[in-house]
């Protein structure tokens, strides 16, 4: 045994390498850049993500599966003899989807503005630098106050047609996810 170990330790560290630098290139999705905003109508999210479009994503959306992209954003008030108090979470979703007859891309806000581009690039380009968004309309946030802020963008596949919903959950291609960014606003 004692003759194997060093045999051992060299495939262990190979393994854990080869690992470890597998995933650092391969996500997709990540955030760039985001900020805050104070506008006259409110604070505003200003951001920028990092988009991958993976070859089986675009092929289901050529094939007329569109594809729904979160934004998720959480804003705490922090406190010193407690947890945090989450004042604000809330979330911005896009669509984007491909009509094959026109062969035209649309970029859609939820309940909001519609646009329509000639090329992939462009609908992703909508997608990456979402329009500033006003997420405090009740006026929550208070002047000179110091509040934590989480921001996560995402493919959010619980929009998807269910029967299609049940073949992805298996399927790393659609699980694409950043991870949280935080700042303080």
């Amino acid at each position: 045994m004692r003759r194997y170990l060093p045999l051992l330790i060299c495939l262990f560290l190979f393994f854990v390498t080869n690992v470890a630098t597998a995933d650092v290139g391969e996500r997709p999705i990540c955030i760039d850049s985001v900020s805050i905003e104070r506008s006259e109508e409110g604070p505003r999210l200003v951001a920028s993500f990092h988009l991958d479009m993976p070859r089986g994503l675009e092929e289901a959306l050529q094939r007329g599966v569109p594809l729904y992209f979160t934004t998720e954003l959480q804003v705490y008030r922090p406190r010193w003899y407690w947890f945090d108090v989450m004042l604000i979470n809330d979330s911005r979703t896009v669509r984007l989807t491909y009509n094959v007859l026109t062969r035209l891309y649309s970029v859609s806000i939820a309940g909001g503005l519609q646009q329509r581009v000639n090329s992939l690039e462009e609908a992703l380009n909508f997608v990456r630098h979402p329009q500033h968004w006003l997420f405090d309309e009740s006026g929550l946030l208070k002047e000179n106050e110091t509040y934590h802020v989480a921001v996560r963008f995402l493919l959010d596949i619980s929009f998807l047609p269910k029967p299609f919903q049940i073949d992805v959950i298996n399927d790393s291609t659609w699980r694409l996810h950043s991870e949280w960014k935080h700042f303080t606003f």
